[in-house]
């Protein structure tokens, strides 16, 4: 912990980057904050890295207030800043405290706390944010500096004064301003104050400055007395005007104050206050700042002649004080009369003249470029979060302007920021499954954003049921005739391609799909669609490796297009991403259950799809964030993104009661070309070795075949043995990090099942790869003593990610509930086997909605038992129940080649 050094400021950007890794602060779903590696931040100086590693080591808390009271002078940026800014907050609460014996500190004031959150920069775990999260960390870090007062028997002060000198001083002076109003010459009055101690009531007493003198008498207190006025030397040496009260002694005495005088303290308020002086301003006012005039723009007061991003919004401007109209004189005489406090109507204002006629010119600008026809909808949507691109508005122009949505565009921003008020849409019958509210929701605000042919973000956690309210929304469109002429395209990953075709065929069979892939059409047949073919379907679904192949998407104008797993395309540069805002259509949806304004490269090239040029180009963008983090207030961002993005969250309490506790997914997998290969060979030797056996020789053979399918459907490596372990050779692999970037994105906690030992620690390594941390394994070799901490460890540790083990070791008599996502990484083929894993995270003490990934691989033996599972025939009891693969060998040689062959077309994806 310790003072910083005074020169780790000089250390550049390229010589700290070679120092360390980058670190910054995570809050867990739980809401604790770890210290983790994060590449998208920039390195720390070495010794600032080492001070807070070793206090995170400590605990989250403890970390916050070192962060707070030890690293005042530190250089920081980005999440750091902010976490040292809230828990600058807490310690400037507590320095009121300080004369306290036993301290007991009050709690937040919510619309601080609401402000903390709204210029919160992206960081991982921000979408756990919230007034709660705050308030439980404000409790930890009370507690953590009760804990640490006592373990060194300190006081308060005797903390600060150890920690930090500044923070001892803060609280401790108060500067007083008031109102005079029988005084027309002398019209304020200001009082220098201190605050010795608590009343017997644990009120604050503010005493005149001029009994610190006589309390602090004589030579044995003369230290405390210059530690009081510490602030105040300090402060003189920015501020004249004290310096030269403190030279005279008039800093002792109450004074009357002219207007001008009054102004020169009030322009020092910042300067007064980091400097450890309290300042209060006259009850009569609002804050601290007597009243400003502003320049008010409303925007958008009644509906345009057209309709989402081409509509244009009336904009009309004027200047107000306290919610009432100036006079054109009355500006004039604000312009023309000495800058500071001026007297009007009744009260004193603060006027700023270069801010006033800055902003003054700036949307008389507007005003003349929206002109007689209007705003258009994208800069009225900037200018209401306050985010212009180009020029942004400088934190002070907040308090000298007021941006209002009128009538229709406020309830167009309501509507899209709280789609339930909406009017209700109706599938109907053709949508063979209910809809929960939320998801009413969501369709509902799909169809507002469509309708208005605006872009959409549905960002809903994993589970949720993105799909589900896609394909009711494509019913309601079908039904309204939309779909007539002009299908929607959906891009997906290939490995999504089966999900996609099941879930339409069995929630939604009236709409006509086409798929557009090499599984269902040859190059030529894909080369040959035409606008007539096109429009004989409601929804065309491809993949995005599909969509470089295949020139005719571009050539078409389609109704929508939707891209699922939007993350896809965070990368500008890539191909597939410059692909796809090439295509054309009336509006545009991003689906993906990632946080996406966690990373601001991602968030700006879905948007760039969803909502071209809202965000600019990526330089301007660059641009633009830059000077959002150097306000420190990323707000501006936040609002003008809002509206675009729905996202709810398994952990929303209005969603989890309406959950089941327990989702069961299917994942379908694609054969790599090296596993598709190994298959039929293996299929053809078994074809020509089954005529040759007969007896016990015979199921032998079909059993080590068996073995041998699901092996090589897990990795072609499994079958080689020849330890080369590579993605690209296992479509369950791929799927496999599709998944877990998601869970990982969540901070979300992984169970993975295997039958096959050799398989756990290749699947835990390459999973330690996709989340930055290793997890754990268990199998049959873990010795019996090492498995209770092993458990231990996965169920108290936030940090250790994923637990990838046997299903004969670990499928049952574990308590895992740490865990919300279950994968069966192969399939046991006996669905109680496969339920008793699963309950290993879906038992008594689950707080969590736990989601459960079936891994598939398409055209496979796989395939074709999960049909009979499902089919729910008298055959699954004769195969399925007990020993399930000494059943499949009284299959006839006709019937075992059917369950085996390989169909290629559906197992190979491109």
């Amino acid at each position: 912990m310790g003072q910083r050094q005074p020169d780790e400021t000089h250390f550049s950007h390229s010589m700290t980057q070679n120092l360390h890794g980058a670190y910054a602060p995570h809050l867990s779903p739980s809401g604790h904050l770890h210290w983790v590696m994060d590449p998208e931040r920039p390195a720390l100086p070495s010794l600032v890295h080492k001070r807070l590693e070793q206090v995170f080591k400590v605990g989250g808390a403890q970390a916050l207030l070192n962060l707070g009271v030890g690293e005042v002078n530190t250089a920081l940026s980005g999440p750091m800043a902010w976490w040292r800014g809230f828990a600058s907050y807490f310690l400037t609460t507590v320095c009121t405290h300080a004369q306290s014996e036993n301290p007991q500190f009050p709690s937040p004031q919510r619309h601080q706390l609401l402000t903390l959150l709204n210029h919160a920069p992206p960081m991982v775990g921000s979408e756990y944010l919230s007034v709660e999260t705050l308030e439980q960390l404000w409790q930890d870090m009370d507690a953590a500096l009760h804990a640490e007062l006592a373990q060194n028997q300190w006081s308060l002060e005797d903390y600060l004064k150890a920690r930090h000198s500044a923070w001892n001083l803060v609280g401790r002076v108060c500067f007083n301003l008031a109102e005079n109003r029988k005084d027309e010459e002398f019209p304020f009055a200001f009082l220098a104050t201190y605050t010795p101690r608590l009343s017997a009531q644990g009120r604050i007493q503010h005493l005149p400055l001029k009994q610190a003198l006589s309390e602090y008498a004589g030579a044995k207190n003369k230290q405390q007395l210059l530690s009081l006025l510490l602030p105040v030397q300090r402060a003189s040496q920015d501020c004249a005007w004290l310096k030269a009260m403190v030279s005279s002694g008039e800093i002792y005495h109450p004074l009357r104050w002219r207007a001008k005088e009054a102004w020169a303290f009030l322009s020092d308020f910042q300067k007064l206050e980091s400097s450890g002086i309290m300042v209060r301003a006259p009850l009569s006012w609002k804050s601290t700042r007597p009243a400003r005039p502003q320049i008010k723009s409303t925007i958008g007061s009644k509906a345009p002649s057209l309709l989402g991003a081409d509509a244009l919004l009336d904009f009309k401007m004027e200047i107000m004080l306290d919610g009432d109209k100036l006079t054109a004189a009355e500006v004039k005489a604000l312009l023309k009369n000495a800058e500071g406090l001026q007297f009007l109507r009744g009260k004193w204002i603060e006027v700023n003249h270069q801010k006033l006629s800055e902003l003054l010119t700036r949307f008389e600008g507007i005003e003349k470029t929206a002109g007689k026809d209007g705003l258009d909808f994208t800069q009225a949507m900037r200018l209401m979060a306050g985010a212009s691109l180009d020029h942004p508005f400088d934190p002070e122009d907040v308090a000298w302007m007021q941006i209002d949505a009128g009538p229709w565009f406020s309830e167009l921003l309501d509507s899209m920021r709280e789609p339930g008020g909406l009017q209700q849409i109706n599938p109907g019958a053709d949508l063979k499954t209910p809809l929960r509210p939320y998801q009413q929701d969501g369709l509902r605000w799909l169809y507002l954003l469509s309708r208005l042919r605006l872009g959409a973000c549905l960002a809903d956690d994993m589970g949720l049921g993105k799909t589900i309210q896609i394909l009711a929304l494509l019913l309601v469109l079908k039904k309204q005739g939309t779909l007539s002429s002009k299908p929607v395209l959906l891009v997906v990953p290939a490995s999504l391609l089966a999900n996609w075709m099941a879930e339409a065929h069995r929630f939604a069979p009236s709409l006509r799909l086409l798929i557009v892939h090499p599984s269902a059409l040859s190059v030529q047949e894909m080369q040959s669609l035409g606008p007539e073919q096109l429009q004989n379907h409601d929804l065309v679904i491809t993949s995005y490796g599909t969509l470089l192949r295949w020139s005719g998407a571009q050539d078409f104008f389609w109704q929508m297009i939707i891209l699922d797993e939007a993350q896809s395309i965070k990368n500008p540069n890539a191909k597939q991403s410059q692909k796809v805002k090439q295509l054309q259509a009336t509006s545009r949806i991003a689906l993906t259950g990632t946080p996406v304004e966690n990373r601001l490269s991602d968030l700006w090239s879905i948007f760039d799809f969803t909502h071209p040029g809202l965000l600019g180009s990526a330089k301007t963008f660059a641009g633009f964030v830059k000077e959002l983090s150097t306000q420190e207030n990323f707000s501006p961002l936040r609002n003008l993104v809002r509206p675009y993005i729905l996202r709810r969250m398994k952990t929303d309490k209005r969603i989890i009661a309406d959950l089941p506790d327990k989702t069961e997914i299917k994942a379908w997998c694609h054969l790599s070309p090296t596993q598709a290969t190994l298959y039929e060979t293996a299929v053809n030797d078994l074809a020509k070795a089954l005529g040759e056996s007969t007896g016990i020789a015979r199921k032998g053979l079909v059993l080590s075949s068996l073995m041998k399918f699901k092996q090589i459907c897990n990795h072609s490596s499994q079958w080689l043995s020849d330890g080369d372990w590579r993605e690209e050779n296992s479509g369950k692999f791929s799927r496999l990090r599709e998944l877990a970037e998601v869970i990982g994105a969540k901070q979300e906690k992984l169970l993975v099942f295997t039958q096959f030992r050799e398989a756990t620690e290749p699947l835990a390594s390459f999973l330690g790869d996709v989340f930055g941390r290793p997890g754990l394994v268990l199998h049959g070799g873990t010795p019996v003593a090492k498995r209770r901490s092993l458990v231990d460890q996965f169920q108290n540790d936030e940090m250790t990610p994923f637990f990838v083990l046997s299903i004969k070791a670990g499928g049952s008599g574990l308590n895992l509930t740490a865990a919300s996502h279950v994968i069966h990484f192969d399939r046991w083929w006996n669905p109680s086997v496969e339920n008793q894993a699963t309950d290993r995270a879906f038992r008594i003490g689950q707080k969590r909605n736990v989601l459960v990934h079936k891994f598939i691989c398409k055209g496979t033996i796989e395939e074709k038992i999960d049909q009979l599972i499902e089919s729910k025939q008298s055959l699954v009891s004769d195969i399925l129940q007990g020993e399930s693969e000494l059943s499949l060998t009284e299959m006839s040689n006709e019937e075992l080649l059917n369950l085996v062959k390989l169909d290629i077309n559906a197992a190979r994806a491109q």
